[in-house]
């Protein structure tokens, strides 16, 4: 399914486990998902690339998916070891598209 945003309830995320069972639920991601950081990276930077089987949701080649974070500012509070390294790794995603000649796939917003 092709869209243009995905919306996260950051109030659902309390530690590691429910952050990965949080995105997983939202992206679809494959149930051989590792529910670690690396495998949340190698999900994501196939937004555009249905045919890997990465995710259940996607966006058309040179768009993004904007990853809409709500109640944002209490998630960075409870959770500043998982809200650091959604940013870092978010930042990463499009990085490591970038450094193959690949437009950036992923955008960040936030609500409180």
């Amino acid at each position: 399914m092709i869209v243009t945003s995905v919306k996260v309830d950051c109030a659902r995320i309390t530690d590691w486990a429910s952050f990965h069972s949080v995105f997983a639920e939202a992206f679809g991601f494959p149930d051989s998902y590792g529910k670690n950081i690396s495998a949340w990276i190698d999900c994501l930077t196939s937004l555009d690339a249905p045919e890997e089987g990465m995710t259940k949701v996607h966006c058309a080649p040179g768009t993004v998916i904007t990853l809409q974070l709500d109640h944002v500012r209490e998630f960075r509070r409870t959770c500043p070891e998982q809200y650091a390294a959604l940013i870092e790794c978010s930042a990463f995603v499009n990085w490591r598209r970038n450094e193959v000649k690949q437009d950036s796939v992923l955008a960040l917003s936030f609500r409180d």
